[in-house]
């Protein structure tokens, strides 16, 4: 990738001034560029070299930017970037006006321009674009980075994301790809009869996930405000509400640290559907993923973080029980008391937290959390979650110490996360309470009371499964990205020194 470092002060300083001065040379022949309000395009570049044969000799309007320019005597040639690539465009003295030639002498790398003229190719063989009539646009008033000079800082990329843009076309490709998943997943909830629907970002009470959330103040009601760290409790009031498939794709705040998987502010798919339970969730968080990758991609296979993922449906089942026994070498199925439980985690150099409770529950999470979910690489769901972790979450019928609950690990991340939703509204309140004491201790990341909540399901909630995914950490496993920061389009940076 070219390097996005700006010129050294002075000498930008002089090519800051240059353009300034060709700006207004042609304000002042009134000839601002800056008032145009519209071109006409009726042709692509990517388009017209993949059906040269279609567009030979056929006249194109054509736009985009400057991006390299060679002079030859009475000829020029330049490489313009529109939104599908690069088409080279071709200017002879004889075939433009003396002034457009002149005019176009003094373009510069990076201007934006309009071209009219006949599609052909060079005797090199390059399908190129001979003008009859060029019009700038848009005069880039700063210069474009050095080319191919070598990537030496991340944070200007993701600082400067138009910049990153325009100089490396497979950040392009990312965001597309990014977007077009998003497009898939829509058409996947719509076909399995599921409506979009939205929810608020600002709640009076932050809840749906154990998570720090950020606040604000509401001038008006002068209240303090949170912003949403989950769309799980609006969405779960729909289901009580008859409305039975619903999902929303929206933007989540939470108010906690940053590393490549995680940013303040990013993207979920969360889902729920009544009458289903944690194994359908399963069905779709394959169905999704694997869909994905074989419409978007023409495969399963994926390349991430070193690692060939094969994302061919059938994807592992483990309990945490199973998975801790296998990957941890302890067998939590063989203990029942609490103080053993705490023990067992121990003498395989796992340590509960200081606000978790010393319970045969946290003891087994803690020993998955610390020891299991860093080995798992192919997709695997992780099922049977313990309740003192999942406050949402319906017991399972074979064992109260345990919840219906999955999460869904690729390449050592969790992607997914999913419930049959507890709709007891007499046991939600009791975990509700027992997250309270939590919060008491110190722990600022537990569910708050949402009493709204309670009185929705006391109107009563059919058996639900509910789902959340992470769009950005999808997107990363679909275009091999290292850092969440290279799958969001303006990532939170700390403030620039300059």
């Amino acid at each position: 990738m070219p390097d996005l470092t700006p010129a050294p002060e002075q000498d930008l300083s002089e090519l800051l001034q240059v353009r300034r001065d060709k700006l207004a040379a042609l304000q002042s022949e009134g000839r601002d560029p800056f008032t145009i309000t519209k071109f006409k395009l009726t042709a692509y570049s990517e388009d017209v070299k993949a059906d040269f044969d279609a567009f030979e000799n056929k006249h194109v309007a054509m736009a985009g930017r400057v991006m390299a320019k060679r002079g030859m005597g009475k000829a020029i040639f330049a490489d313009i970037q529109d939104r599908k690539g690069r088409i080279q465009i071709y200017i002879r003295a004889d075939s433009v006006t003396p002034e457009e030639f002149a005019d176009f002498r003094k373009v510069d790398v990076g201007d934006i321009v309009g071209v009219e003229g006949y599609v052909f190719r060079t005797k090199m063989g390059e399908i190129s674009v001979h003008c009859e009539k060029t019009t700038l646009l848009s005069k880039s008033l700063r210069p474009l980075p050095e080319k191919f000079h070598g990537l030496t800082d991340k944070e200007v990329r993701y600082r400067q994301r138009y910049v990153d843009l325009i100089m490396n076309p497979d950040v392009k490709r990312t965001f597309e790809l990014r977007s077009k998943f998003i497009k898939f997943i829509r058409d996947y909830m719509d076909g399995r009869g599921y409506i979009e629907v939205e929810t608020p970002v600002l709640n009076t009470l932050a809840g749906g996930a154990a998570a720090r959330p950020f606040v604000t103040h509401h001038n008006t009601l002068d209240i303090n405000m949170y912003m949403r760290i989950a769309t799980e409790l609006p969405l779960k009031r729909l289901i009580v509400g008859g409305m039975e498939r619903v999902y929303e794709i929206g933007r989540i705040f939470r108010n906690e640290g940053m590393d490549t998987k995680h940013n303040p502010e990013f993207t979920t798919i969360e889902l729920y559907e009544a009458y289903a339970n944690l194994y359908d969730m399963m069905d779709i968080a394959e169905g999704i993923l694997s869909g994905a990758a074989m419409k978007l991609l023409g495969g399963y296979h994926v390349a991430w973080q070193g690692e060939d993922i094969d994302l061919t449906p059938g994807w592992r089942r483990l309990t945490m029980v199973d998975a801790v026994r296998e990957y941890a070498g302890v067998d939590f199925a063989a203990v029942t008391d609490d103080a053993e439980a705490v023990e067992l985690a121990k003498s395989v150099g796992v340590e509960l937290s200081d606000t978790a409770d010393r319970t045969w529950g946290n003891a087994l999470y803690a020993c998955f959390d610390q020891k299991v979910e860093e080995q798992l690489v192919q997709p695997t769901f992780i099922t049977m979650y313990p309740v003192e972790v999942s406050p949402l979450t319906k017991r399972s019928p074979e064992d109260p110490r345990l919840t219906e609950r999955f999460e869904l690990f690729i390449c050592r991340s969790e992607m997914a996360n999913a419930y049959s939703e507890l709709n007891d509204p007499i046991d939600q309140r009791a975990r509700f309470m027992k997250q309270l004491e939590l919060r008491d201790r110190g722990d600022d990341e537990t569910e708050m009371l949402d009493e709204d909540f309670l009185t929705a399901l006391e109107y009563g909630m059919p058996p639900t499964g509910g789902m959340g995914m992470g769009i950005d950490r999808c997107a990363m496993l679909l275009t091999g990205a290292d850092s969440i920061r290279d799958v969001i389009l303006f990532p939170t940076m700390k403030p620039s020194s300059d």
